[in-house]
């Protein structure tokens, strides 16, 4: 499947975590563009530092999660539904990404609740990184990218959305040997089987190979 870029202008990669402030605005295309240099010639929104907060890392325990408002878990659903990923898996990935916070931010420049990197956010049609709605879209349309790639196997799916696909790929689609990758796909497993319990979506239809 060809996948058409949308031009995706970031510089977070190299904004600190805690920046004192970030500016945005938008493009032409309609791409909204976040920097920490104040943009000469174009209007722009100035963003308190306050407004970002760092990100769980992979590979620390998975944190309580805070209440997700009713609304992502609405798009959740709705994205789940679209793509044909378990609800349970969608849930799992944002509350080990971002602890459901829209406005996340790793060291490495992952951005928001599915915490995506600007390329792979590009990649999925997303226009504005730090759009709640964008995000989740974005990160479940990659994970049925993932999925398709690697046969619907949840481990080998979650290690690539951590370590990347070519990761997997090198060692044979299997789950990488890198320690962050395993710790990470424990957490997120772990955190699919007891929303799985929960049962609050029983409507979700799940492929076989992740039953």
């Amino acid at each position: 499947m060809r996948l058409l870029p949308v031009l995706l202008v970031a510089l977070l990669p190299a904004l600190p975590v805690r920046a004192s402030a970030i500016y945005t605005y938008r493009e032409k295309d309609g791409t909204v563009v976040y920097t920490n240099v104040p943009p000469a010639g174009v209007k722009a929104r100035r963003l308190g530092g306050s407004s970002f907060r760092q990100a769980p890392r992979p590979a620390e325990p998975a944190a309580r999660s805070i209440i997700a408002p009713s609304l992502y878990l609405a798009w959740m659903t709705e994205a789940s539904r679209k793509y044909n990923i378990p609800l349970a898996l969608v849930r799992a990935v944002a509350h080990a990404e971002s602890n459901f916070d829209a406005h996340a931010l790793s060291r490495k420049g992952a951005s928001g609740l599915m915490q995506l990197m600007p390329g792979t956010a590009s990649d999925m049609y997303v226009q504005d990184i730090f759009d709640a709605r964008q995000n989740i879209f974005g990160g479940v349309r990659y994970l049925r990218v993932l999925a398709n790639e690697f046969d619907g196997q949840m481990e080998t799916i979650v290690a690539a959305y951590n370590a990347g696909p070519d990761a997997v790929r090198k060692y044979g689609n299997q789950v990488p040997p890198f320690e962050e990758t395993r710790v990470y796909v424990q957490k997120v497993l772990a955190l699919y089987f007891q929303y799985k319990q929960e049962g609050s979506m029983t409507s979700q239809l799940e492929p076989q190979a992740w039953r």
